[in-house]
């Protein structure tokens, strides 16, 4: 057989491509803030009002905010993990999964995303990043290969 002809058959039978349709950044930021507010809040709840016995004492203790905050992480990394979403992201359609095979990524790679989104957060530049580039992906999107994109119901 020709090589030309052999370079057509390949062509004809390459798997169609999947169309992506990417989350959009106010999506993203509604699926974040309805997030805190039922997995965040409730965590610094009990561990300000029936752990430390108050307010004051959360304030004073360094502890408390971190383990919070640790196991907001846990929480995040367990779901996205398990589910590829949050109740949050579910409540918008957004699904987090790996930019190449679009599957769920690992319990690991969820909390080191969500550690990266922590240090993204701080430096502000890694949210902006969206706003420049096609696939919206954001700084901690880029350093774990993952992906937000839109589902259907």
């Amino acid at each position: 057989m020709r090589f030309r002809k052999l370079k057509k058959q390949t062509k004809q039978r390459k798997q169609p491509k999947i169309s992506i349709i990417y989350a959009s950044y106010p999506d993203k930021i509604k699926a974040l803030i309805t997030d805190m507010f039922m997995i965040y809040a409730p965590i610094l709840y009990v561990i300000a009002y029936v752990i430390m016995g108050g307010k004051d004492a959360f304030q004073s203790s360094q502890i408390a905010p971190l383990s919070g905050v640790l196991l907001y992480g846990l929480i995040y990394a367990i779901l996205i993990s398990k589910f590829g979403q949050t109740p949050g992201k579910k409540a918008y359609n957004i699904k987090v999964v790996d930019d190449k095979s679009l599957k769920n990524i690992s319990f690991v790679r969820a909390f080191v995303r969500f550690v990266a989104f922590l240090f993204s957060a701080t430096i502000i530049i890694g949210l902006l990043i969206p706003f420049y580039r096609k696939d919206k992906k954001a700084l901690h999107d880029i350093l774990c290969h993952t992906v937000e994109i839109k589902v259907k119901d």
